[in-house]
């Protein structure tokens, strides 16, 4: 398996997915092993002479003022991660651990952290070897970034903590879980508790992994929708590149363009090329402007996100070849709770207008003649009708989720912290989210392939195979039966990644 390399400056997110998601190996470049030991020399340079230099010999926060003897500088740190570790709640997934590990490696591997490189390459150690800190959801505001879950991520590099590790996977202290790995714990020097547990890094994994869902999501919704669209006899006349190029937002463009082509060679659509129908329900008609929206509102957040990860944001910063250490304010979570929170409530509209063209199929004064609810004795059969209210109470519970959370902030620290961008709320609020409109499109999926059998003529190439695959878990609806396994089982389709191979290229 081909490594990637860390250098804290080209990183890209999908190699956060593959090194998160499929346990890529990871190596720092040769250039950031000697950035960083140039790093720590000066941070060595600064201690021996003396100097009263914020979180080197001094307190954190509201205790900036209070100078530390050299003999307490490591005890400080060591106290540091112990006392900040107070996150609680259900614990982040091995996926997301790991992406969170490789962005903490990657700012430390920009050097100027001040960390020693044996301490950097310990976290990489772990990494590779599968060692997955225990760090629970709920404890970061974003002011100093991430400082209490980042600290339980450091409970286990210095030997305390809990940790996944093994085969099968197991909890374990974190001592035992690094003796089992034939990892050496760290004992902490001066800077370094500062320089694990300051930055953005959970929020920022965390929006990392979302957005690559969401873009797929974005696709998927493409081509349910396109399913939907020709279930109910839509026309295409609404994607008619004509429109679209005089008002051309580039989400617009490309959600317009895969309609287009989802839908070329449906049988359905030629069945019905003369009916006189001239325009659809919005629903139907204006989703590649809502679906548009959605995909430029995620190419928003990809910008943010892709500088976010070859950041620097911990604090203070070392400038070793300029001979400075410069407090700062790069910890901050605001870009990163803005861009999060910006995502759920662009995200969500996938699952709302889907639900609407759920309605279309199952209304019969809607439907263009499908059956009610699909059902195939409608009154002694259900058919789709209370799986709508799944999708309905989803998209419910997305219009509470997408408040934003950046809009609010509680001082902390004795209002050192006076203003806080609440951006690790922003990022769990996210997560849900995503998994509700998964949901949704699942629902749309189940409903559109069951319109399309009543038609009784086939569709695009494209979208046949997408419902054939949609058949090998979910056979066709005769009468009614126990319908949360077939629910459940368009939601895996979706979430996995076979649509893609079963359409073709679709951007």
């Amino acid at each position: 398996m081909q490594e990637i390399i860390i250098d804290g400056n080209s990183l890209s997110l999908e190699a956060v997915e593959q090194v998160a998601c499929f346990a890529v190996p990871i190596r720092i470049s040769d250039a950031s092993r000697n950035k960083v030991k140039q790093c720590r020399a000066y941070v060595d340079k600064v201690i021996a002479n003396g100097d009263t230099v914020y979180g080197l010999t001094t307190g954190f926060g509201k205790f900036s003022t209070v100078s530390i003897p050299a003999q307490n500088i490591a005890e400080l740190q060591l106290n540091l991660i112990r006392s900040h570790a107070t996150s609680v709640g259900e614990p982040y997934t091995i996926a997301q651990t790991r992406a969170i590990m490789l962005l903490r490696i990657a700012v430390l591997a920009k050097g100027h952290s001040g960390i020693r490189y044996e301490t950097l390459d310990t976290l990489v150690q772990m990494l590779n070897k599968g060692v997955h800190p225990i760090i629970p959801k709920r404890g970061s505001v974003g002011a100093s970034g991430d400082l209490s879950p980042l600290s339980h991520l450091a409970l286990v590099l210095i030997g305390e903590g809990e940790a996944i590790y093994g085969e099968p996977a197991q909890k374990l202290s974190g001592a035992i879980a690094m003796q089992q790995a034939g990892i050496k714990p760290v004992q902490l020097a001066a800077k370094e508790g500062l320089a694990l547990n300051n930055g953005t890094q959970v929020m920022a994994a965390l929006g990392v992994l979302s957005l690559l869902e969401a873009e797929r999501l974005c696709r998927y919704a493409d081509v349910i929708a396109s399913m939907s669209i020709d279930a109910l006899k839509g026309t295409p006349k609404a994607f008619d590149e004509l429109i679209h190029k005089l008002r051309p937002h580039p989400g617009q463009l490309k959600s317009a363009a895969n309609i287009r082509k989802l839908l070329t060679g449906s049988i359905l659509r030629e069945s019905h090329r003369n009916c006189g129908n001239v325009q659809d329900a919005y629903s139907l008609r204006c989703t590649p402007q809502v679906h548009g929206a959605v995909r430029d509102a995620c190419s928003y957040a990809r910008s943010v996100f892709e500088i976010e990860i070859n950041s620097a944001t911990d604090n203070p910063l070392i400038f070793a070849e300029e001979e400075r250490v410069i407090s700062g304010g790069n910890f901050h979570g605001e870009p990163l709770a803005i861009a999060l929170d910006t995502m759920a409530m662009a995200i969500s509209e996938l699952a709302s207008i889907s639900e609407r063209r759920i309605e279309q199929m199952l209304n019969p004064a809607l439907s263009r003649g499908l059956s009610p609810f699909l059902a195939d004795r409608p009154g002694i059969d259900s058919g789709f009708m209370i799986a709508q209210l799944t999708a309905a109470s989803v998209v419910s519970e997305n219009k509470v989720l997408s408040h934003p959370a950046c809009v609010d902030s509680i001082p902390t620290s004795a209002n050192q912290e006076d203003h806080v961008s609440m951006g690790s709320v922003s990022a769990i609020k996210l997560l849900q989210v995503i998994d509700n409109v998964t949901t949704a499109l699942g629902i749309e999926l189940l409903v559109a392939g069951s319109a399309l059998d009543q038609r009784g003529l086939n569709s695009s190439p494209a979208l046949e195979k997408v419902k054939a695959a949609l058949r090998e878990s979910v056979p066709p609806l005769k009468g009614d039966r126990i319908m949360y396994p077939d629910v459940n089982n368009a939601i895996a389709l979706v979430r996995s990644a076979r649509i893609d191979g079963l359409v073709g290229k679709i951007d």
